[in-house]
C-alpha cells in the first residue's frame, strides 16, 4: 500500500510560480512510477508530468517548458515546479503512484493507483 499527500497549492498572478510537494509512503515508493495530473471543473483529469525512479521525465505538450517534476527518493517526496502559470493552468492537482516502475506515455490516470487527495490551483489573469 503507498499513500501520498500533496501540498503546495494556492493563488497566483499569471506569470507567476508555484512549487507542488507531495509525500508519498508505503511498500517500495521510492521505485514507483510517481506522476501529477490536473482536472478543471467540467473536464477531466489530465497527465501533467511524471518520473521514473531513474528520473526519466515526461511533460504533456501545455506545460512542457514551464513545468519541471522531480523527486528526492532520499525523502519520499515529489515536487512540481510551476512557472509562467497561465489561468488555463487553474485546476485541481493530484498526486499519483503507480503500482509499476515505468508507464507509457502519455501518461494515463488508469495506471495509477495511488492518489491524493488533490490541493487547488489558481491562476489569476
Amino acid at each position: 500500500q503507498v499513500q501520498v499527500v500533496e501540498s503546495g497549492g494556492g493563488s497566483v498572478q499569471a506569470g507567476g510560480s508555484l512549487v507542488l510537494s507531495c509525500a508519498a509512503s508505503g511498500y517500495r515508493s521510492s521505485s514507483l512510477y510517481m506522476g501529477w495530473f490536473r482536472q478543471a471543473p467540467g473536464k477531466g483529469r489530465e497527465g501533467v508530468a511524471g518520473i521514473d525512479s531513474d528520473n526519466k521525465t515526461y511533460y504533456a505538450d501545455s506545460v512542457k517548458g514551464r513545468f519541471t517534476i522531480s523527486r528526492d527518493n532520499a525523502k519520499s517526496t515529489l515536487y512540481l515546479q510551476m512557472n509562467s502559470l497561465k489561468p488555463e493552468d487553474s485546476a485541481m492537482y493530484y498526486c499519483a503512484a503507480s503500482p509499476m516502475s515505468t508507464v507509457e506515455t502519455p501518461i494515463h490516470r488508469a495506471d495509477f493507483g495511488y492518489w491524493g487527495q488533490g490541493t487547488q490551483v489558481t491562476v489569476s489573469s
